[in-house]
């Protein structure tokens, strides 16, 4: 069951009860796409930073699992304490 998503220019994240869902296009046109199905039993450790001045679009999530590191940017409208709280959630449940 979705909890949350969040959308960027060409990436997203959805939030489930279970697991976290990152679709990530590369490339120049975005054709290349990357999807990550992360349980949340598998992130060690997390961090947030918040779109800080005024030329800064982007608030970042980076997250270190077992597998690697992943860097999700999200517009700078994103409520990031609350996404930091659905983070702490979801793996203190787990």
């Amino acid at each position: 069951m979705a909890i949350a998503a969040y959308k960027t220019f060409r990436d997203s994240a959805i939030f489930t009860n279970k697991r976290l869902i990152v679709r990530d296009a590369q490339g120049f046109t975005g054709k290349k796409v990357e999807i990550y199905s992360l349980p949340y039993s598998s992130i060690n450790m997390w961090s947030t930073e918040n779109a800080g001045g005024f030329l800064d679009t982007t608030a970042e999530v980076e997250l270190w699992t077992r597998a690697g590191h992943i860097k999700v940017r999200l517009h700078k409208g994103v409520d990031i304490r609350k996404l930091d709280m659905l983070i702490a959630n979801a793996l203190l449940k787990g």
